[in-house]
């Protein structure tokens, strides 16, 4: 397909990396920071991911984490941006060419299709400091003050609950630290790219602690919207936030620490491009495009698609004794987005004087709370944790599909047509309040056997869901449907239904040394029930559950110089929500069904390392094979078994990074390279065209604690690139016998220069 491949060498370096990992075994673990200056030995890692502080090498779960400092080397500023494979088993896409709405999967389980469902749910969990965030959209705002990224590989149906069953992504922000202390950061890049971000800590006052976090990072699009009328280009960003945030020590004991957020989150969609002709006619005007265009064929009207998010966050901690502790989480945000995707017009058939170019335009919005109650202890051989779970939802959503151009009678030119929105009819319109309540707990036992080496864990949770609300206008029209007496009724289709669902939990550990632990474990998770408001029936499907076998092993040796994780893993998936689609002629709309159709089993296995070879260079390295087989499944508009292909999910992916830390020039000296590598992909359920390999190399060389005054401020300068090789690939692709061969091309390369000063 064209592909501008520069990295021939790196690429080889990197497959040959992954095959090594697989000769000593399959597996996962962490990304390890770089040490200190001066040191040899990696840091120590500690997660959260059984809701107390543990060691990662002592944590029988496949985890990979990212701290802050790695974070800043990769220049992620959002969940969007690990989608260059970071993470090898986590899979990150926008929706289509929206980059308003994510999907995320991980384990070959969770991507969806269609992320704008109000009433169906993603499968891998994203929680902010303890707070589940229930909605695809609002995933791509900018991130805060981090401490680390910890991914919780699935399922983690017990502690984390519902919509884990590929897994969790946990982000933790810094806390304040009474302290003042001053943290900015300015930048600029290609594409006219700027940044400004702020962290400031006050000093305490009487046991009150307060941060503020601001953030403006903005970037026009990287391909140009050829119009006369001052419209944005493709593939823009614009990303805004503050945070405020006290932390309350009342007593020794007692602690409260309260947040409120709002964030804004900009973006314009991807260019679609017609890669190969299909059965229809072309425009003159706007030809295939095989290789990845800088310039699309024709200008469309192009709004920003944007989200407006607000939270409050209340986390209290008391202190019962030495050895129990009781924590609570409040919670409740709200959502507003506006998505506005014109992105497509090369998929448009040219009929002379015809309009074309479709704009979606889809409003959604969303309130949340949320409660959680834990219980954390322990005995001389017993570590628990027991809780409660609340979560209720509201969400209602809109869309609307008008053309926006007009070919002449050749198809050489075209105009744009004049457009009321308050005359264009709602293509969907529904509305759906979610209900989720839980118990969960979880022991980890010790027995006097074995010198202490031996370690069982036992947990289930108990979660019941319910959802209602109604599908009020499908196709443009209010629906039809049969109701239980069999009679055909038009109007608003209603949707009333609960589920209940167990998640038990079993793991058996063992210290074979100190510095090597293995395990086994066997754990369940599930995705929510729900409907699909593109739908002519609205009916509901019911939950997809997965439950998974995994072992794995974790080591540190060479003096804490090297460490290596392993873990392979088999998972049975039933009930699989699958997405089947139907085209509307002659019109912009299509009809998408979700039934529980299909079963099928994940399997694979992931591999971690890092390594110190000496003072100042570590180098670290993450590989995942992943292999997801499906039944067949019946298609209800064709009425036949289709085959079923899993999304975003590459049989074999793999990253490496190297860090390098030195003193020079009276200063610090910081150089980070990393590589991605993925095979290609599916990315619709029953089509069996794959995406493009790709491989994605970041850089970033720093020049930090250069003293500006004696006792003054500490200044930072560096420059750092994402697709540092230019690399060109496709990573959506789809085939239509009418349509062609259409996809959507990565990220040209990205560069810039940032300065920080912190006081």
């Amino acid at each position: 397909m064209g592909r501008q491949f520069h990295g021939v060498a790196l690429r080889a370096s990197l497959l040959a990396g992954a095959a090594a990992l697989t000769l000593n075994g399959q597996a996962l673990a962490a990304d390890a920071p770089a040490p200190a200056e001066g040191e040899t030995s990696l840091t120590e890692i500690l997660v959260t991911a059984q809701k107390r502080k543990t060691n990662l090498q002592d944590t029988p779960i496949a985890i990979s984490a990212l701290d802050g400092e790695a974070l800043k080397a990769r220049h992620v500023q959002s969940i969007d941006d690990l989608g260059d494979g970071s993470i090898p088993s986590l899979r990150v896409a926008p929706f289509f060419a929206r980059k308003s709405a994510l999907t995320i999967g991980m384990r070959g389980i969770g991507a969806l299709g269609d992320a704008n469902q109000p009433a169906r749910d993603q499968a891998v969990g994203v929680y902010v400091n303890g707070v589940y965030l229930g909605r695809a959209q609002g995933l791509g705002s900018g991130l805060y003050d981090v401490e680390r990224i910890e991914v919780l590989k699935g399922p983690q149906g017990t502690l984390f609950g519902r919509n884990t069953e590929g897994g969790a992504i946990s982000i933790i922000t810094k806390a304040p630290t009474g302290e003042f202390g001053l943290n900015t950061t300015v930048g600029y890049g290609n594409y006219a790219s700027h940044k400004m971000e702020t962290h400031l800590d006050l000093p305490s006052f009487k046991g009150v602690s307060v941060k503020i976090d601001a953030l403006l990072s903005k970037r026009d699009g990287t391909i140009t919207n050829p119009t006369t009328s001052g419209q944005p280009d493709f593939n823009s960003y614009d990303k805004r936030g503050l945070q405020i945030q006290a932390l309350w020590r009342a007593t020794e004991n007692v602690s409260a620490d309260y947040a409120f957020d709002v964030s804004y989150d900009g973006s314009t969609p991807y260019n679609v491009q017609l890669l190969k002709k299909g059965i229809l006619t072309l425009a003159p005007l706007a030809p295939a495009q095989p290789d990845r265009a800088d310039r699309a064929n024709v200008g469309v009207p192009l709004r920003i698609s944007e989200g407006f998010t607000r939270g409050h966050r209340l986390n209290l901690s008391w202190k019962l004794s030495d050895d129990m502790e009781l924590k609570s989480i409040s919670s409740y945000r709200q959502l507003k987005q506006g998505q506005y995707d014109n992105g497509a017009a090369a998929l448009s058939a040219f009929a002379p004087n015809a309009p074309f170019a479709r704009y979606s335009l889809a409003q959604v919005h969303q309130d949340q709370f949320s409660q959680e109650l834990q219980l954390i202890g322990k005995t001389e051989r017993l570590e628990y944790v027991v809780g409660a779970f609340f979560y209720r939802e509201n969400v209602d959503d809109n869309a609307q599909t008008p053309n926006t151009l007009q070919w002449n009678a050749t198809g050489t030119a075209y105009s744009t047509l004049s457009l009321d929105l308050r005359a264009v009819p709602f293509d969907r319109v529904s509305q759906v309040t979610t209900t989720s309540q839980g118990v969960f707990g979880q022991g980890v036992w010790t027995p006097p056997v074995l010198d202490d080496k031996l370690h069982l864990t036992l947990g289930a949770r108990l979660t019941k869901d319910e959802k209602t609300g109604s599908l009020d206008i499908v196709n443009g029209a209010l629906p039809r449907y049969v109701n239980a007496s069999k009679a055909t009724i038009v109007g608003i289709i209603p949707l009333n239904e609960s589920w209940s669902h167990i998640d038990p939990l079993v793991t058996l550990a063992y210290d074979v040394t100190s510095d090597i632990n293995v395990y086994g474990r066997w754990s369940t998770g599930y995705k929510a029930g729900g409907a699909n408001s593109r739908s002519l029936t609205y009916r509901a499907f019911d939950p997809e559950k997965v439950s998974m076998f995994e072992i794995g092993a974790k080591s540190e040796f060479w003096d804490r110089r090297a460490r290596f994780n392993v873990a392979a893993y088999s998972g049975d998936i039933k009930d699989a929500q699958v997405d089947f689609n139907v085209l509307i002629l002659n019109n912009n709309r299509g009809t998408l069904e979700t039934t529980n159709a299909a079963t099928g089993k994940t399997k694979g296995f992931e591999a971690d390392f890092a390594l110190v070879p000496f003072e100042g260079l570590t180098l670290t390295g993450s590989y995942a094979y992943t292999k997801v087989t499906l039944s067949k499944a019946f298609n209800p508009f064709t009425n036949t078994q289709a085959t079923i292909y899993p999304l975003y999910t590459p049989e074999n992916a793999a990253s490496l990074a190297a860090d390098y830390v030195r003193p020079a020039f009276g200063a610090t000296l910081r150089v980070h390279l990393d590589a991605n590598y993925a095979e290609g992909q599916y990315t619709n359920t029953v089509d069996p065209t794959l995406s493009d390999e790709s491989l994605i190399v970041n850089g970033r060389v720093a020049l930090t604690d250069i003293q500006v005054s004696e006792g003054g401020p500490a200044l930072q300068l560096s420059l750092w690139s994402r697709n540092l090789l230019d690399e060109a690939h496709v990573f959506y692709r789809n085939t239509s016998a009418v349509l062609g061969v259409y996809g959507i091309y990565n990220e040209p390369r990205t560069f810039g220069v940032e300065a920080n000063i912190k006081f």
